[in-house]
């Protein structure tokens, strides 16, 4: 898995950041959201026409969650 690129969110909500993601070669996922919640961080995928876009299992976000801190933590200082 690699972060393609991210984005921070506009400070004084949940969301940490927006991103996009190539999760195995040849498939890529946009708008991924990077959410701090009170158990932890987790990644959502986007919603279209009201209903989820992509769906992630647990092991699949909770790596993405990490690759996002670390890109974030790049960037600027996002707890």
């Amino acid at each position: 898995m690699e972060i393609l690129s991210i984005r921070p969110a506009p400070p004084g909500g949940k969301t940490l950041a927006r991103f996009d993601a190539e999760l195995s070669p040849g498939i890529r996922a946009y708008d991924l959201k990077l959410v701090k919640g009170s158990t932890g961080h987790r990644v959502y995928g986007p919603s279209l026409y009201g209903g989820a876009a992509v769906t992630l299992a647990p092991a699949i976000a909770d790596a993405l969650s990490i690759l996002a801190l670390e890109a974030v933590a790049q960037n600027e200082n996002i707890d």
